[in-house]
């Protein structure tokens, strides 16, 4: 268990990217949602032992960790949402060298679990190409090769699907999946879909506050009968706006919207049907309720890393 209690990170300024974020993260895969600026990479930082929390602790199965960082280097693997790479090095090359970093050794040899490493993370036919021509997916395995050495107990991936194609995205979910039957894994982005593809559970996070968690399919269930759809007129979005809480709208054919609407009440607007609920329709909820917060005690949430 990753215990998260009062979180708070202030940098010069002063600005407060972190304000409090208490969470119980349990074995498997936990998604961390929020936009760019919320605080979710100075947050990573933190369980990675790499940043000091202004106030507040984390706990990795009772061991204190911002008290004693290296208590947690040796069980973590980390892929940061930067990760850099020498190009003119061969995948298998790439990845001795970061086992040496890391000070990893194997009973068998480094070499052998280099092999066995890009076996697990479907690299093994590019084990001698050049980093400089694979592609934006095999880079994000080649990551995650290196952050699983060691079999660590808590593995975290910033953005990890950021820029991948469809077919990328899908190699990299069973690889995310498989990693978190027997360990931590905390995943997090700002794509939504990655989160409801891949974690039973879930946090929000906005201007350094964590604004909801829980189950991904409970979070769900409580918006049942309550979302509708439709396709609008611009003129007829701006009444919509203003009796129901309009959760999205994308341009359709340049001309129309395709307008999702949430309803306390279960109200239908003329023209929508009820629709299954959807992680974003939770997140996009979520986010409309904290700003509405804000507005009410006339504050805002700055921009952190």
């Amino acid at each position: 268990m990753l215990r998260l209690n009062d979180l708070v990170k202030i940098y010069p300024g002063p600005v407060a990217a972190l304000k409090g974020v208490s969470l119980e993260i349990p074995e498997g895969l936990f998604g961390l949602l929020g936009p760019n600026g919320a605080g979710k990479s100075t947050l990573m930082n933190i369980l990675a032992g790499l940043l000091e929390p202004t106030g507040g602790s984390v706990t990795l199965d009772g061991v204190d960790i911002v008290q004693d960082p290296r208590a947690v280097w040796s069980r973590l693997g980390y892929l940061p949402q930067d990760f850099g790479f020498y190009p003119s090095l061969s995948g298998a090359q790439m990845l001795d060298f970061l086992l040496q970093l890391k000070g990893i050794e194997a009973p068998q040899g480094r070499k052998t679990l280099v092999g066995e490493l890009l076996e697990r993370v479907n690299l093994a036919d590019a084990a001698k190409r050049k980093v400089r021509t694979y592609s934006g997916g095999m880079r994000q395995r080649l990551g995650i090769a290196q952050a699983i050495a060691g079999n660590p107990r808590l593995v975290i991936v910033d953005e990890p699907t950021a820029g991948l194609d469809p077919e990328e995205r899908q190699r990299f979910y069973r690889i995310l999946a498989e990693l978190g039957r027997d360990r931590i894994v905390l995943l997090s982005t700002h794509i939504v879909e990655d989160i409801a593809t891949l974690c039973p559970r879930f946090a929000v996070i906005r201007g350094g506050r964590c604004v909801t968690s829980g189950g991904t399919s409970d979070a769900r269930r409580r918006l049942e009968g309550r979302v509708f759809e439709g396709i609008v007129a611009p003129e007829a979005l701006e009444r919509i706006r203003g009796s129901h809480r309009v959760t999205q709208a994308v341009l359709v054919e340049g001309s129309m919207f395709r307008t999702r609407v949430q309803s306390a009440a279960g109200a239908q607007p003329s023209g929508f049907v009820q629709v299954p609920p959807t992680l974003e329709d939770v997140y996009f909820g979520v986010m409309d309720e904290s700003r509405a917060a804000d507005r009410a005690h006339g504050s805002h949430s700055p921009v952190a890393a």
